[in-house]
Formats: C-alpha cells, structure tokens, sequence
C-alpha cells in the first residue's frame, strides 16, 4: 500500500515538474514580448513623450522593461528550480513571481491614473509646448517631435492650425509662414506660407485628438500585456506550490 502511495505521488510530482516546465518556457517568451512592447514605447514613441510633462506614461515603459528582464532570468531560474527538485530554489521562483507580480500591478495602476488625467495633460501642455518652444534654442528635439507629430497624425496645431498664429516661431517671422512646413499634405520648402486646407490639414481636435487616442491605444496594449502575463503568473505560483509541497524535505 505505501509503495503504490509513493508510485502515485511520484508521478503527480513528475506530471508537476513537466506543467512547470513547460510554463517557464512560456513565461520565458511573454518576458521577451513584455521588454519588447517597453523598449518599443521607449525607443519608437520617445519622441512623443518629450512633449508630455508628467514622467507616467515613461514611467510605465521603464517598469514594464524591468518586469520583461526579470521575466526571462525567472524562466530560466524556474527551470532549473523544477528539475533540480530544489525547495529552495523554488522558494526563490516564487519570490521573484510574485515580485514581477507585484510590478506589473504597478504599471497598470500607473496607466490607469495616466489614462484618467490625460486629456487634462494635453488640453493644458501640448498648446503651450508647440507655441512656446517650437523651433527654439535648445529645444530641436521638441520641434522633431512637434513635426512628427504633424506628418504622421496628419494634423496641425494643438486644436487646430489657427493655434500657430499664437506661437513664438510664427510671430518672430518664420520667413513669413504661417504655420509649420510639416502642416503640409505634401512638404516642400516654404510650403507653410499658404494654410488653405488643400495645402495644410485642417482636423477637427487638432493634433490634441490625435494624440490622445494614440496615448489611450498604446495604454491600452500596456494594460492588455500585463493583465495577461500577471493572469498566467497565478497559474505559475500555484504549480510551484504544489510541487514544493509535494517533494521530499531536503537533507542539511
């Protein structure tokens, strides 16, 4: 009797380290994804940041690349943890999923606070920042954004392309343009001396709109990834306890 007993808890704790197993290979891939979608936020979009004053929605890439990093080494970590069969190495896999656990909680927290004072943040800001410090001194990498801006959302202006009459660079001269030469469908040089709407866009919301939608998209995607990983990582903490019950005390 105590032999088919000992048969039977072997084979579960087989069955065990193969699930477990077979999760930290997956949970290894989602790290990659989770850095991925951070370091893509960070590298591609850096730009649209620069025009943001509040660090959130930064904040929130820098925690998921954190997050994806440790990901990977815990995968790995698990690995080894299931077919060593080491209490404490899996005491130490799951520490480290639930502190990624934990991470992710705080990146969603922060694209959720984000989400809800976005639109105050742009209403308040982006006017103030295309205005006042487009093509300035010191600020090219706000006038690069600002033109992105403008070329890739198809938009002109904060609200609207009136808006650049109010701006530092329209007032000071600029050759006398009267917007921005990335307001135009097709940019040539001097283009932005004529704003008629065959010539510049003219969106309704301005490029306030347009980014905004971006921004609530791609937090959206944040908040969709870490839901995801942290949902699977339950799973994971549950199989380590199963199988840390179910081995042997270790010999000290």
């Amino acid at each position: 009797m105590g032999v088919l007993e000992e048969k039977k808890e072997t084979c579960g704790t087989i069955c065990l380290k193969y699930l477990l197993f077979a999760f930290n290979f997956l949970f290894w891939l989602a790290g990659g994804v989770v850095m991925a979608v951070g370091v893509w936020t960070l590298v591609l979009k850096s730009d649209y940041i620069s025009l943001l004053s509040s660090k959130t929605y930064a904040a929130s890439a820098y925690i998921l690349v954190l997050a994806g990093v440790i990901v990977m080494v815990t995968g790995v970590l698990g690995c080894c943890a299931t077919f060593k069969e080491r209490k404490r190495l899996l005491r130490a896999y799951f520490i480290l999923l639930l502190c990624i656990f934990l991470l992710e909680i705080l990146a969603g927290v922060l694209a959720y606070i984000y989400y809800q004072q976005l639109n105050d943040e742009l209403k308040q800001n982006l006017k103030k920042t295309m205005t006042d410090e487009y093509d300035q001194t010191n600020s090219e990498h706000i006038t690069k954004a600002v033109d992105k801006l403008q070329q890739e959302f198809k938009c002109c202006g904060s609200n609207s392309s009136a808006d650049w009459a109010e701006s530092v660079y329209i007032r000071s001269g600029a050759k006398g343009r009267k917007v921005p030469d990335s307001c135009c469908k097709t940019i040539t040089n001097m283009c932005g001396i004529r704003d008629h709407p065959s010539n510049i866009y003219k969106v309704e919301g301005g490029c306030i709109t347009k980014l905004e939608n971006f921004i609530l998209d791609h937090l959206k995607i944040i908040g969709a990834v870490g839901v995801g990983i942290a949902c699977v990582q339950i799973i994971g903490m549950v199989f380590t306890c199963c199988l840390y019950r179910n081995l042997k005390a270790e010999p000290y």
